[in-house]
């Protein structure tokens, strides 16, 4: 995009960010810094998880002779999960004429009016901090995992959707019915999850999805309606989260003590604010960072996807 100058114009009246700008998801991980892990390169381990056999007892019982002379071993291999950091960059200029004339106001103009925006770069500045966590937001739910191999690879960090393959439930393109809830619940407990503090994220029709299927709404003369914030579940409490960047067809059950960024740090600096050099009549500068989704083992997380959206 290009600088902003004077062309970008001034108003009266209070500042509002408009639009789905919420960010539930990045807030419960502590926003942008808070209770960050750092790693020394762009790829990290989430987890190294390994399974035991279904119980039984056949295997390992034994009579006393074959106690004595059975020698085979058994080995219980490992694996890793593992994501990227992904880089993030949001460049700001602002010319030193637009930067002076605050007091131009374009629009409705009235006496003793309000003009909040009196530092144009410092607005653009916090502009762009706000869209680098509105992305960030997306890609810890959307997020296609790209590693880089080369650079001028886009590598992208791998989000907890694309991430859920032990546990997903296709809805097959039907509405959420409490079968599909449980079914997912029982699915997640069979793969070992631990259920310490889990969340359910939904777009907006999935929430109201939620709110009629399990809301009562006692009759009142003056209040309506429901609006479910908790489940009571066989195997959790499941907090329910209205999150824009979901997608509309995808619910998403989390454990948030699992879920952290990861940055790779720039100087020591996590989401570092770079000036530019000053050569012509414009200053700025931009936000960088080195981050990726820190989610654990994927088997504590959990999708029910393909649900209807109308």
């Amino acid at each position: 995009m290009a600088y902003t100058d004077r062309e970008d114009l001034n108003y009266l009246g209070q500042l509002y960010l408009v639009g789905a700008n919420q960010t539930p998801f990045l807030n419960m991980i502590g926003g942008l810094t808070g209770g960050a892990k750092t790693s020394a390169s762009f790829n990290f381990p989430l987890a190294q998880t390994w399974a035991a056999r279904a119980g039984d007892q056949s295997t390992a019982v034994k009579s006393e002779a074959t106690s004595i002379t059975d020698v085979n071993a058994i080995t219980y291999t490992r694996t890793q999960d593992f994501n990227t950091c992904q880089i993030m960059k949001y460049p700001y200029e602002v010319s030193f004429a637009k930067q002076s004339t605050y007091g131009e106001i374009s629009g409705v103009a009235i006496a003793n009016g309000d003009q909040p925006v009196r530092d144009e770069l410092a607005f653009q500045r916090a502009a762009a901090m706000k869209q680098l966590a509105i992305d960030l937001e997306f890609s810890g739910f959307q997020g296609h995992y790209v590693e880089q191999s080369v650079s001028s690879t886009v590598a992208t960090t791998r989000g907890l959707i694309e991430a859920c393959e032990a546990n997903t439930v296709p809805a097959g393109t039907v509405a959420l019915t409490l079968a599909h809830i449980n079914a997912l619940l029982l699915e997640m407990s069979a793969n070992g999850a631990e259920f310490e503090n889990m969340v359910l994220f939904c777009n907006g029709f999935q929430k109201q999805a939620i709110s009629n299927l399990f809301g009562y709404a006692p009759e009142d003369r003056n209040v309506g309606g429901v609006n479910v914030k908790q489940l009571e579940t066989d195997f959790c409490q499941l907090g329910v989260v209205w999150a824009p960047q979901m997608k509309t067809d995808t619910i998403l059950v989390a454990d948030m003590a699992k879920v952290s960024l990861v940055f790779c740090p720039w100087k020591g600096q996590l989401i570092a604010d770079v000036p530019e050099a000053v050569t012509t009549a414009k200053e700025g500068g931009f936000l960088y960072t080195q981050v990726g989704l820190d989610y654990g083992p994927e088997e504590m997380h959990g999708t029910i996807t393909g649900l209807t959206t109308s």
